[in-house]
């Protein structure tokens, strides 16, 4: 079946394609009611469909937000994304999304599609990287962005800003106090911890996971402890469970001098993959190791033991990263350019350390 066309409205309704598209395409320029409701009676009997690319031409806005994450899959994504349609849905507007394995070549393309699409914000989630191989990368994204920019998009940045931009009326970042928050887990662990101290982190350079490292050594040595080591691996659930395997081999060789290791994984994908990688060596939480994450996934509700961690609140970064980044947001950008949200540091299970070690 043929859909109908707006000339076959206007012909029906007797006015002009034009008159008939300023009253079903959303412009200010309407005109009389009576003629207006003729031609909404038209569309109605003809079936006829909107376009949205004429409305958005009409309004001088698509109503889309464009959402970019590393891995939809994994729960700390789908939870910002969740907050992201939550401020969607407050402004009648609908998300577009990108996954992108956290490259910022790969987020450049995506910038570019929904640039394309027209589409009135844009939201980056995921760790910045500052490391070498992404230098160029990280130029081409900044240069795709602050012409969105130029051009009258708004982009929201949850973390940090984005590397090498330099249009900064455009761009309205939700700071995570991902140093602070980490300190404050070193220094409650400290508090009755015995063994060594090791952290799981990702690459150097990913910001985000660089911030947590920082800040959980700050809070050792506020604690009168020494630095911990880091084992650095994929920022994902694969990473932590290669670091884990490491850990493992080491604990069963008695390299943890008798006393369990506490681990901090700088998230809680790769603390989930670390405690996998220790149960297949038949070492147990908290008895064999101590294990801590962050950010508070809502998969942890039914993990075992349950995790010591930070807690996020991840829907509300990614509410604040739509609305802050909306095209309808009123005041001056020098006062909304930045949002913060704030998190606590929860203790479970997995840091007992009433349980003797095996």
């Amino acid at each position: 079946m043929t859909a109908s066309t707006l000339s076959e409205v206007a012909k029906l309704a007797g006015v002009s394609p034009a008159t008939a598209s300023r009253v079903l395409n959303g412009s200010a320029r309407t005109p009389a009611p009576e003629i207006a409701e003729r031609v909404r009676q038209a569309a109605d009997t003809l079936g006829y469909i909107a376009n949205a690319q004429a409305q958005g031409l009409a309004k001088a806005r698509s109503g889309l937000i464009g959402l970019i994450v590393h891995d939809i899959a994994d729960p700390y994504f789908s939870a910002i994304a969740r907050g992201v349609q939550a401020a969607a849905r407050e402004q009648g507007k609908m998300v577009l999304l990108a996954t992108t394995e956290g490259t910022p070549a790969d987020e450049r393309a995506a910038v570019a599609a929904f640039a394309a699409r027209r589409a009135d914000s844009i939201v980056i989630a995921g760790s910045r990287s500052t490391q070498p191989g992404d230098k160029d990368s990280n130029t081409e994204l900044a240069a795709e962005l602050d012409r969105y920019c130029r051009n009258g998009g708004k982009v929201g940045v949850v973390g940090h800003s984005i590397v090498g931009a330099s249009h900064p009326d455009g761009y309205h970042v939700v700071d995570v106090p991902n140093e602070e928050l980490a300190a404050k887990l070193a220094v409650e662990l400290s508090a009755g911890t015995q063994g060594d101290f090791v952290i799981i982190g990702g690459p150097e350079g990913r910001l985000t996971s660089d911030d947590r490292i920082r800040g959980f050594q700050r809070g050792l040595s506020d604690a009168g402890l020494p630095e911990a080591e880091v084992i650095r691996s994929r920022f994902n659930r694969e990473g932590g469970y290669e670091a884990g395997l490491q850990l493992a081999a080491r604990i069963k060789a008695g390299q943890s001098g008798g006393t369990r290791f506490c681990i901090f994984a700088a998230n809680d994908v790769m603390a989930i993959g670390a405690v996998a990688a220790l149960r297949s060596e038949g070492l147990r939480i908290p008895r064999d190791a101590l294990i801590a994450g962050f950010d508070d996934i809502e998969t942890l509700r039914d993990f075992r033991p349950p995790l010591t961690t930070v807690s996020l609140p991840l829907e509300e970064i990614g509410r604040l990263a739509a609305l802050g980044s909306s095209n309808d947001r009123d005041g001056s950008e020098d006062a909304s350019a930045h949002s913060s949200v704030t998190g606590t540091v929860v203790l479970r299970r997995s840091t007992e350390t009433a349980s003797a070690p095996g």
